[in-house]
């Protein structure tokens, strides 16, 4: 995974601009009367609270009537759409906003979650930390915490017994859910990656549907994003 500049110096510099029917909202979330989506569980390092308000109203975590004739249990992540479906019982999806990165864009197929993580370990590659001396100062991996641009969790799909390098992730930054975002695979807000951390087991079948914008299409959502 490419690495987020701006989660690195946590916000304090620019991003990396080159190279993962409704029945209702879910508010059990939100701290009550106050449109703050916080995190359901204790947590060694805070979450900051989202102000709903900045999140436009389809990418906010609800059931949806499941679009992907999937069987339950399986999540299906649209990079198109800026969606991650959940597929529930009796017709019903779990969907959740997510920003996706360039990887997000460059890899589709069916997978399984072989490994999950909390607050996990981010490891820049190593061509990274080739061309960036900050990078090689995590050589041996960044650990887990709010800078971290791996969020709050981490699922890792494998195929076959391989990492497909292809990451579902948390982010401290509301304002990449439901864009194109310089780097990394597949980002929810922080509250929500915990959400489904919480709801699916190691081996979770994963399917990941192709782009139809392709990497050429991704270059022109974040360029329109960030306003080039």
């Amino acid at each position: 995974m490419l690495f987020d500049r701006r989660l690195f110096l946590a916000a304090g510099a620019a991003a990396l601009l080159a190279g993962c029917t409704q029945t209702g909202l879910l508010f059990r979330n939100a701290t009550p009367g106050s449109g703050l989506l916080v995190p359901d569980t204790d947590e060694p390092f805070r979450v900051a609270p989202v102000d709903l308000s900045r999140i436009p109203p389809q990418y906010r975590r609800q059931f949806v009537a499941d679009p992907t004739g999937e069987p339950p249990g399986t999540i299906v992540v649209d990079p198109d759409a800026r969606f991650l479906y959940l597929v529930m019982k009796d017709g019903e999806a779990l969907r959740y906003g997510v920003g996706v990165g360039r990887e997000g864009f460059g890899w589709s197929g069916t997978a399984r979650i072989a490994r999950k993580a909390k607050w996990p370990t981010w490891t820049p590659p190593v061509e990274m930390q080739q061309r960036d001396p900050m990078a090689r100062e995590y050589a041996d991996g960044m650990p887990g915490g709010p800078a971290n641009p791996l969020g709050a969790r981490a699922l890792y799909l494998y195929q076959g017994g391989r990492d497909t390098l292809y990451r579902i992730h948390g982010t401290a930054e509301p304002d990449s859910i439901g864009r194109a975002v310089s780097s990394g695979c597949i980002r929810l807000l922080n509250a929500d990656v915990i959400d489904l951390y919480d709801r699916v087991p190691i081996g979770t079948r994963v399917v990941v549907r192709p782009s139809h914008g392709g990497f050429g299409g991704f270059v022109a959502q974040l360029k329109s994003s960030v306003g080039m």
